[in-house]
């Protein structure tokens, strides 16, 4: 007898594809990404693996091929504040500090009803930068301010493009402990990197882009 997987399917990608000037970003694409598993989207600089998160985050229109979340077709307004995207621009005001940033982010998106500003701050590493204006921090600062938006808002998918950069060793060791907890408690995570990730989770999926 077959055991049934208690994993949800949450995202499916049929044969998705994406054109720019009627010109493919990359072949068709197919996937499934279940509750409590995390995929390492891969390809060479130019396949399309940004252009793939922000498909997902509702930022770009699907070219071609259907996309589903929860098994219901997948629009940006239906999964709105269940699918959290973090770029390379990190979507920080920078005249706020990152308290003032999570506030705001947590206005339009909800937040965990167990946490707070304050002690998401702390446990991103930002203890006395709270109320420091985001223009005024690091490189790594401002990443870990953008990061903290993951500890605080409830989304189950995170789409996280190039989510080590800027970040040191011990940063770098937090992201991967946060994927670990996120996936650990069910949420999904799609994740770019051009370095190897380190991820004690499970075995993560890996999703490769061609042209």
């Amino acid at each position: 007898m077959t055991v049934a997987d208690p994993a949800t399917l949450l995202l499916e990608a049929r044969a998705l594809s994406f054109h720019r000037q009627d010109e493919p970003v990359f072949a068709p694409l197919s996937f499934q990404l279940k509750s409590g598993e995390l995929a390492l989207v891969e390809g060479d600089n130019g396949s399309g693996k940004t252009t793939l998160l922000r498909i997902l985050a509702g930022l770009l229109h699907v070219g071609d091929g259907e996309l589903f979340w929860r098994g219901q077709p997948m629009h940006r307004d239906t999964c709105a504040g269940d699918v959290l995207f973090l770029g390379h621009q990190l979507g920080l005001k920078t005249d706020l500090s990152p308290r003032e940033n999570l506030h705001v982010a947590a206005g339009l998106h909800g937040r965990h009803p167990e946490k707070t500003s304050a002690t998401v701050l702390a446990d991103i590493g930002l203890c006395g930068y709270e109320d420091e204006p985001v223009r005024r921090l690091s490189a790594g600062q401002k990443k870990r301010a953008a990061l903290a938006r993951l500890l605080l808002l409830p989304a189950t998918l995170w789409l996280l493009d190039e989510p080590y950069a800027n970040l040191d060793r011990v940063g770098i060791a937090m992201v991967n402990r946060l994927l670990e907890q996120h996936t650990a408690e069910g949420g999904a995570a799609l994740v770019t990197s051009h370095g190897s990730v380190s991820f004690h989770g499970g075995e993560p999926r890996h999703i490769r882009m061609h042209a």
